[in-house]
């Protein structure tokens, strides 16, 4: 159990509480309401809406002058830092009762996490899973909102796993998670670090302050934890730094707890070593190789035969979204990534040069979000150009930008030569048709950014899109 350090009371601690909340609008009687201070919106401006609802106790950064008879007003520091602890107490602890394992990094989470619960489903373990994609609690989906759910949905979801038998749960940390205190308070059995490549500065400021949010989720892992970190990337020892976890490493490049070696990489797959036992794998590209690494150093750690997990690895899918392609009867090669960050769209694109037989053209297309980080704008554009020989920009969840202005940002980095190979259509739809109609027998279409994702953002509705889905459409109009 977790103390809450308070600032100070007005009323009676002695009451029993039935419901703990941070969205007034689901307060009932007998509730906790803990005022957040959020990005669009500020908790403490709903008190008096969560007491009319039923709530008998108000934890908040500030107690309110006009105070209630009958209610308990607690003022602490940080109420994000003490919905996370109180969260934990409330559901009586449900990280210690299970292996938790958390993955951090700019890329590779979610394939991480992913192949993780699919490996141990298949070693005969219950699991569970928290990623950007979906929960999941062994075969049963639960659609996901957010990277890392709040401090409380997120302990709710845990207890319901615990109390369902698992034994084991992967889950992405993304760095607004850890900044915001949604992962405080929870016992990891280890954590993985993949790589850290500028992104989310809209939220962060700065790539020093990124670095710092990511690095203090290892800093707080306890003595019997384990860490394991990407030694290939320049951040990856210094991840490390300073945790009380036991340390591992991998690597392709250098001698490394963990160490991978690339053999072949085609669309069949990957021959490599791990650790110099030769093994083909589904999953393709340089990238999935380390995330490969980062899964079996994970389940070494976690006491797994090495021949069980490298035999069940040799034989699993990455996650929906991810490098994930398919050949159209016209022998058009289409592949549908999430990869919405420079350093990710770069990554892809160079595993698709390695691929290529001969002289096939890549056309991609790509967008950036709006109402984020609009640093990376120009940088995608110039990398969709220079890898590609045709680009195509478009949008990607524009919110409540104009798309032609997002446009617009993105071919301010384009010089001469690379507006010649570009060519930007706001509609996403039309974007895919028109590569299609670009393409010729053998060619290969990148759809970069959306992966998974089943709508776009505009205007702050959600309207279904899937570039998948589009794509194959498209293919079927040109077989016709």
């Amino acid at each position: 159990m977790y103390k809450v350090r308070l600032q100070s009371v007005n009323g009676s601690l002695d009451i029993d509480v039935k419901d703990v909340q941070i969205d007034s609008r689901k307060i009932s009687s007998n509730a906790v309401f803990i005022a957040i201070r959020g990005e669009k919106s500020d908790g403490h401006n709903f008190i008096d809406k969560a007491i009319e609802l039923g709530a008998t106790a108000i934890i908040c950064e500030s107690i309110p002058a006009d105070l209630k008879n009958g209610i308990t007003y607690v003022a602490v520091n940080n109420t994000h830092e003490a919905v996370a602890y109180i969260a934990h107490n409330f559901y009586g602890a449900p990280s210690l009762r299970i292996k938790l394992v958390g993955v951090t990094g700019t890329n590779g989470k979610t394939t991480i996490a992913t192949v993780l619960f699919k490996l141990f489903s298949q070693l005969g373990y219950k699991c569970g899973l928290i990623s950007t994609v979906q929960n999941q609690i062994a075969e049963e989906i639960i659609p996901s909102t957010h990277t890392t759910p709040d401090a409380i949905n997120l302990n709710i979801l845990l207890k319901r796993m615990a109390d369902e038998g698992c034994s084991h749960v992967f889950m992405e940390c993304s760095s607004h998670a850890i900044h915001q205190h949604r992962i405080t308070g929870l016992h990891f059995t280890g954590a993985i670090f993949s790589n850290i490549t500028h992104d989310h500065l809209d939220y962060h400021k700065t790539f020093d302050e990124y670095i710092r949010v990511k690095k203090s989720f290892f800093d707080n892992l306890s003595s019997d934890a384990f860490a394991i970190s990407n030694l290939d990337d320049k951040r990856g020892m210094v991840m490390l730094q300073n945790t009380v976890a036991k340390k591992y490493f991998y690597s392709l490049k250098t001698v490394a707890d963990f160490k991978g070696k690339i053999l072949e990489n085609a669309l069949t797959g990957l021959l490599m070593t791990v650790n110099d036992k030769e093994v083909h794998f589904r999953l393709i590209g340089e990238f999935n190789a380390y995330n490969l690494l980062a899964v079996y150093g994970a389940a070494i750690c976690l006491h797994e035969r090495s021949e069980d997990v490298l035999r069940i690895l040799s034989m699993l899918s990455g996650a929906e979204g991810r490098f994930d392609y398919f050949i159209s009867k016209k022998n058009i090669i289409g592949i549908v990534d999430y990869a919405h960050t420079p350093d990710a769209l770069e990554n892809v694109l160079l595993t698709i040069k390695k691929l290529r037989k001969g002289n096939e053209q890549v056309i991609t297309v790509v967008g950036c979000g709006g109402e984020r980080d609009k640093t990376k704008r120009p940088v995608m554009a110039e990398i969709a150009c220079k890898l590609s020989d045709r680009a195509i920009f478009t949008s990607d969840n524009p919110r409540s930008e104009d798309p032609n202005e997002i446009l617009k940002d993105m071919e301010a980095g384009l010089n001469s030569a690379a507006k010649r190979r570009s060519v930007s259509i706001a509609d996403r739809k039309e974007a895919i048709k028109t590569a299609v109609s670009f393409a010729n027998n053998e060619d290969i279409i990148l759809l970069a950014g959306k992966g998974h994702e089943k709508y776009q953002v505009i205007n702050g509705k959600n309207e279904h899109f899937d570039d998948k889905e589009t794509l194959m459409q498209m293919f079927e109009l040109l077989e016709k």
